[in-house]
This record gives C-alpha cells, sequence and structure tokens, in this order.
C-alpha cells in the first residue's frame, strides 16, 4: 500500500479509502469482515456521509467494528454533510453542520472526525456562516480537518476567503470512463467538445492549492450508470485493452482501473465502494503497479477519448 501526506495536515492516508456508502447492503458480520480486509491491506482511511443510509452505514461500521480507542487511532474517519435526504436539498447553514457533525460523531462512536467535507454546494451557502461552524467544530475538537467535495475552483476561493482553515481535500467523480477534468487539457485550443471545460480547470487548481484529490465511483461511467468493467457492449476497445494489460501485470481489470487513477503524480486517492472482500483485495493489488506512460494512453484513447 502506497502512503501519501495530505498537504497541510499530519495525516499519513493510504492512496486507497474504503468508501462507506453501502454498508447497508451488508450484515454485521460482512461488515465487519470487508472493513478487517480493508485494513489489513493497509487501508487506513475511511469515508462517510451522514446521507448514506440515512446515516445507518454509520452506525453499521461502529458497530461492526466495535470501535474502541484503540481501533479509533488506527483509522482516518472522513464524513460529509450538507445533502439533506429525503427532501432533495442542500444545507450549509451553521445549525445543520453542526447539528450534522454531532449526529455523525454519535453513529461513528468517536469523539472526532480527521476530515469533513462539505458533500456538494449550496448555492444558498452564506460563508462566514459556514465558517463560524467550522471555528466552533475545531475549536471544540470535533473536527480536525475541513475539505470539500464536487466544488469548483471559484466555490473553493469563496470558502477559503472566509475560512480560517486550510480546505485541503476535494472529492471529485474520476474514472477511465468518466474524465472531464483531463479531457479539455488535452484538447485545448481545439473546436471539439472533448475541448469544452467543464470543471473549470479543478485537477489543476487542487494541484497548485496543494488540494488532496480523492476519486469516487473510479469503476463507473456516468451519474451512476454502472461499471464499464466488463460492458462489452459500450465498452469493447476499452476493456480489451485493459484485460490485455491486466494479463501482462497479473492482475485483474478492476487492478488497472485503479491503476490508471494512481500513475496520475497528482496522487489522487480511489474511494472504493465495493463490498466484496476479493474485488478491494484486487483493487489495492492495482494499486501497487506503475503503468507505463503508453499503456496510460493507450487506457485513455480506449475510452474513446482523443490525443492529438
Amino acid at each position: 500500500m502506497k502512503y501519501i501526506n495530505i498537504a497541510n495536515t499530519d495525516l499519513q492516508v493510504s492512496n486507497m479509502i474504503m468508501g462507506n456508502m453501502r454498508l447497508t447492503e451488508l450484515s454485521l458480520p460482512e461488515a465487519e469482515n470487508l472493513i478487517r480486509t480493508a485494513m489489513d491491506e493497509g487501508i487506513n482511511f475511511f469515508d462517510h456521509a451522514d446521507i448514506y443510509g440515512k446515516g445507518k452505514c454509520e452506525e453499521i461500521f461502529s458497530e461492526a467494528i466495535q470501535m474502541n480507542p484503540s481501533i479509533r487511532e488506527k483509522m482516518i474517519l472522513q464524513s460529509k454533510c450538507g445533502i439533506i435526504s429525503p427532501e432533495g436539498y442542500f444545507d450549509f447553514s451553521k445549525e445543520h453542520i453542526i447539528e450534522s457533525v454531532n449526529g455523525i460523531l454519535k453513529r461513528l462512536n468517536t469523539e472526532y472526525l480527521d476530515i469533513l467535507l462539505l458533500h456538494r454546494p449550496d448555492p444558498l451557502m452564506e460563508p462566514s456562516e459556514v465558517a463560524e461552524a467550522f471555528e466552533e467544530l475545531h475549536n471544540s475538537g470535533k473536527v480536525k480537518h475541513f475539505g470539500v467535495s464536487n466544488h469548483n475552483p471559484a466555490q473553493i476561493e469563496l470558502l477559503q476567503k472566509y475560512i480560517p482553515h486550510k480546505l485541503v481535500v476535494n472529492q471529485l467523480q474520476f474514472s477511465i470512463a468518466h474524465t472531464p477534468m483531463i479531457d479539455s487539457g488535452i484538447t485545448l485550443n481545439m473546436k471539439v467538445d472533448q475541448a469544452i471545460n467543464r470543471d473549470s480547470s479543478i485537477l489543476e487548481y487542487c494541484r497548485l492549492h496543494d488540494i488532496t484529490m480523492q476519486a469516487w465511483s473510479p469503476y463507473q461511467h456516468g451519474f451512476f450508470e454502472g461499471s464499464f468493467l466488463g460492458d462489452l457492449e459500450r465498452f469493447p476497445k476499452l476493456n480489451e485493452v485493459v484485460d490485455n494489460i491486466a494479463e501482462k501485470y497479473g492482475v485483474t481489470n478492476t487492478g488497472i482501473a485503479t491503476a490508471w487513477i494512481t500513475r496520475h503524480p497528482a496522487n489522487i486517492q480511489v474511494v472504493l465502494g465495493t463490498t466484496k472482500t476479493e474485488r478491494m483485495k484486487e483493487a489495492c493489488k492495482g494499486a501497487e503497479i506503475t503503468l507505463t506512460r503508453e499503456e496510460w494512453y493507450q487506457i485513455y484513447k480506449a475510452a474513446g477519448n482523443m490525443v492529438p
């Protein structure tokens, strides 16, 4: 397992993250097995959100692992807040952020979060109010560090203007079959659809400002439209190339899809949402591989992208 430092923190974290969005699909013994498998593989970073299972996923996590101080000190715990379910709106009010964190801590049976992320941008956000919430949470010891998820550069800048604490993480969708973060940069100044800048150059912005990126849905295409791995109807060429490279390295296609992300010099963490221990092991094994430049570009082109 490769470990990286999240800039502007003392956190040494695995570049693989166990995501816990689907824990409600598992029994307690199955959840415990999955968590312990992650830890055995070297994963020390666990991602949550108060919306996952309406909080039930956090409860299952702490109960399955029998959370206690000795286990807690081996983990980096991150959670997210701001999405209201089932109403379907966002809330970055001071009251809601603090209430959410108190609920998260209770469900996870811990006294603090290592990182709290604002889950999706709230157009009605008052940044000074967010700053007040963050300051209160930090001073009370309930949250050590703060970040965002699915935010663009201007949204981060607006928050950072008011918040004294450095925003250290941005969690974004990224996979071989979902690459807007790099597409427009490759085809800059070309009159093609791929050259449309859809994300305000967020990858470069995060690298310039020492914000660690985390890739969610690393094996999916579209917005939860399914895995591209093994989808021979929609991604025949991509699967052919991935399978050939997987055979060369002696890993599965999941391993190569993981290696493609971790090959990027931005040191992007990969959020594994799987509920299967074997797939988690496959992903971790892939993260140990360093693809050649030729292989990386070959995979990128096989996904239907242009390299001028």
